[in-house]
């Protein structure tokens, strides 16, 4: 694929690929393997440093690192960074098997936990006999200087928690993890809260002991037991180091504290021009990467320069809170990459939750990322003043509580381009339970929306002029896109970070069984053209300003508002399998009677759909290919009559 087909950003200009083909001055070697490796050595080839740290102390501009496979307990600070493109200072996977940073040592040391109660506050008749707790105390030596034991998880800026509506439990929780065999233990926040649970564990007070409980009573000489020790795997101690690469590497067990301030297992340190590729990131806290100024409370300098960040083909796996962080990180590219199981820590409330969120992008490019399975956070979260930013050719699939996919928030200036990208399974964060129960037809005419139900694959509040092009938006439980106004920002915190959520252009596109609503513009300042809906009934299109809401179907769109003119409605089935999209003729009951699907026809057969005008700005299809000569339909396809890898 020629990279720079789907490079082309809103206005027409191409992504800036500042990368260059780097002068090597000098090679270290680091081999924690090797009998003969020490950090007294003179890093060559033949008498290799044994610590990466080491390496990282000797390395000047121009320098490459080079590590032999092996297990490295320790995190590796950068005292320099390259001077440009040309000399960096790139710190990489030798080739011959995995280079394992971890932010956790293993432990040996146990014994039988005893001094305090699992049986308080449990029934008298509750048999506890074959409940086996262990305790280990936590060597001071292992710290040097940072005991996550003894701090919580969001010790920084907590001024825009919302304590009424929010759990604060994880927030409050001990940033150190224990790990077995790989996978860590649920933090408990009582002693005896683990009579009540298996593989669990739980923290004293001073942060100097714990105690935990394994799966069928077994024994931790059993297992590798292992518990962080360290925040972080790579970063800089001195900020605005720049041109640093980190190639290959694969960073585990960090313990990094709920954002903000955004500290990732990764940091660029608040620098400029870093190329983070081939790495993978698993089992971080809270945050695995961060890019950005790394908190809003940090002094901005004259002049300073912050993001022109390369994250490529990197895999980030259970992210406490957030996969990607930044703030104010411009000209960022995100390509290749596979986020999973971000959010598990349940902080979506710290408003930093998400596998990737980023503030203020400008001039950046999100393409063909894989980002599925996060919970109670969204896919992408672009938070405030984008501008010229392109999100194409990516898989946002399996929202669990999920609110929205793609969240692009207060963004009033420029043009911001969502298109080619798959957009699937969106369950919404809601509590059933509060759904209201309306019985007959009350529920049928209420046009007003309210906030008890949501799961939306795109959703905007105060963001004007965003296109969303030649998306597939399917089995959202609420909308497919839904937008609303946030007048009341604009000018707030002496910034422009509010907008009405006018003009935007939502073209081409398939919504499949997406709930209440594909579309739902909060006024008729908005266009659509050319979408296919597929699976909808009811009044799926909506418009809610000004009053009275209007709830349509696709004629009563086109005729009263002038929008879709050329849309279409569909019935077959959509189906989403590992690796694929499979577009079929559905055995379904066809949604209206015969003479409703006169006057409302219904495509059945996906073969059959009709083309549409081509855009200028979504000028690739999912896969990158230049649309130019080809048929165009609806969606990131060039063919939906059978099935569609991904």
């Amino acid at each position: 694929m020629d990279r720079d087909l789907n490079a082309r950003l809103p206005d027409g200009t191409m992504f800036e690929f500042w990368e260059k083909e780097c002068v090597w001055e000098r090679t270290l070697y680091v081999d924690c393997g090797n009998p003969a490796a020490s950090d007294g050595n003179d890093g060559s080839e033949a008498a290799p440093f044994k610590t990466i740290s080491a390496a990282a102390r000797a390395a000047t501009p121009g320098t490459r690192v080079r590590i032999h496979a092996g297990l490295y307990r320790e995190c590796v600070q950068p005292v320099m960074g390259g001077t440009d493109a040309e000399h960096m200072i790139s710190y990489e996977a030798y080739g011959d098997g995995d280079v394992i940073l971890r932010a956790s040592e293993e432990v040996t040391d146990f014994a039988p936990s005893t001094g305090w109660l699992l049986s308080r506050g449990k029934p008298l008749d509750l048999d506890l006999s074959g409940v086996s707790v262990w305790e280990h105390a936590l060597d001071p030596d292992m710290f040097r200087g940072y005991n996550p034991f003894c701090a919580n998880n969001l010790i920084h800026d907590r001024l825009f928690i919302e304590y009424a509506k929010t759990d604060m439990l994880p927030y409050l929780n001990r940033r150190g993890c224990v790990f077995v065999d790989g996978t860590p233990l649920k933090q408990v926040a009582l002693y005896n809260h683990m009579a009540d649970e298996e593989n669990t564990y739980w923290v004293e007070a001073n942060g100097q002991k714990l105690h935990f409980r394994l799966k069928d009573g077994d024994k931790p000489e059993n297992h590798r037991i292992e518990i962080t020790v360290r925040e972080q795997c790579f970063a800089p101690r001195k900020s605005f180091l720049s041109y640093i690469r980190v190639k290959g590497l694969i960073c585990e067990h960090a313990a990094t504290g709920a954002p903000v301030p955004q500290r990732g297992a990764i940091s660029c340190g608040r620098g400029h021009h870093w190329i983070i590729e081939d790495c993978q990131v698993n089992w971080a806290n809270t945050l695995a990467i961060d890019i950005g100024n790394e908190c809003w409370h940090r002094e901005v300098l004259p002049g300073q320069q912050i993001g022109y960040t390369v994250i490529r083909n990197c895999a980030i796996r259970d992210a406490g809170v957030c996969g990607i962080a930044g703030l104010y990180a411009v000209h960022v590219l995100v390509e290749g990459c596979e986020i999973t199981g971000t959010g598990w820590q349940h902080m979506e409330l710290s408003w930093e939750a998400a596998g990737i969120k980023l503030h203020d992008t400008v001039n950046s490019l999100f393409r063909n990322n894989v980002i599925r399975h996060t919970y109670w956070a969204d896919h992408l979260w672009l938070d405030c003043n984008n501008v010229n930013t392109r999100i194409t050719g990516n898989v946002f699939m399996d929202g669990v509580h999920q609110r929205e996919a793609i969240f692009i928030e207060c963004t009033r200036d420029g043009v911001n381009l969502i298109d080619n990208n798959i957009i699937w399974g969106v369950d919404g964060r809601f509590d059933p339970a509060a759904i209201p129960v309306e019985p007959g037809s009350t529920g049928w005419y209420k046009m007003v929306e309210g906030d008890a139900v949501n799961g939306y694959g795109i959703y905007c509040e105060g963001t004007d002029r965003l296109q969303i092009m030649h998306n597939l938006i399917g089995e959202c439980r609420y909308g497919g896109y839904y937008a609303k106004p946030v007048g009341f920002r604009m000018g707030a915190h002496g910034n422009d970070r509010g907008g009405t959520s006018r003009k935007a252009n939502i073209r081409n596109n398939i919504f499949y069984n997406c709930g209440e609503s594909a579309v739902t513009f909060p006024t008729e300042d908005n266009q659509a053209e050319g979408n296919l809906y597929v699976g909808m009934t009811g009044g799926y299109l909506r418009v809610m300003y000004p009053a009275p809401e209007v709830c349509l179907h696709l004629a009563a769109w086109q005729e009263f508002c002038g929008f879709d003119m050329t849309g279409q409605n569909a019935w077959f089935d959509i189906a989403m399998e590992e690796g694929k999209l499979r577009f079929a003729p559905t055995s379904r009951r066809q949604p209206l009677l015969p003479d409703g699907m006169k006057k409302l026809p219904y495509i059945t057969d996906p073969a059959a759909v009709g083309q549409v005008a081509p855009v200028a700005m979504a000028n690739t299809d999912f896969y990158g290919n230049d649309r130019a000569g080809k048929p165009v339909l609806p969606g990131p396809f060039t063919d939906i009559s059978g099935d569609c890898p991904w």
